[in-house]
């Protein structure tokens, strides 16, 4: 058994990661590619949320880079639909990085059960980051997003 994050390819025994991309816009499907294209990433792209689905059914799928607005059926509903057929055995359990278009959408993608969310624009870098944490079963919270820490000085009163 291969683990998981991974398609073990016999033919060159290299270890190679199958990753959807999956958003109705053609642009984000090639930014995306030329972001996470590499010898150890082999990149297929769905246009829709069912052609998703389908594909991620047929097994063998690693992660799914999916757009939050895509469609008719949004990121959200792919995610929560993949997770409810990992539920019963429908479809092997893959990983889920959304790409979301503001901060809010961040409930969203918790909400849905995705494993990981980024928030538009990208950044290659954090977008590569994102994909290698979760192909190794982590989970990734855009760093860019978390709350300031702010200091306060003390409260005593003199």
């Amino acid at each position: 058994m291969t683990p998981k994050g991974v398609n073990q390819r016999s033919a060159t025994l290299n270890v190679v990661a199958t990753v959807l991309l999956a958003s109705d816009l053609a642009s984000l499907r090639r930014e995306l590619e030329t972001v996470l294209s590499g010898p150890d990433v082999d990149i297929e792209e769905a246009s829709s949320g069912p052609q998703t689905l389908a594909r991620v059914t047929e097994g063998g799928v690693d992660l799914v880079v999916v757009d939050l607005q895509i469609g008719s059926m949004g990121g959200m509903a792919i995610t929560m639909e993949l997770r409810n057929l990992e539920s019963y055995g429908g479809a092997d359990p893959v990983s889920v990085l959304m790409l979301l278009d503001r901060r809010p959408d961040v409930f969203l993608a918790r909400r849905a059960g995705a494993d990981g969310f980024l928030v538009k624009p990208l950044d290659p870098q954090r977008l590569r980051s994102a994909v290698r944490a979760l192909l190794r079963g982590e989970s990734y919270e855009d760093e860019a997003l978390r709350p300031a820490t702010v200091r306060v000085g003390s409260t005593d009163a003199k």
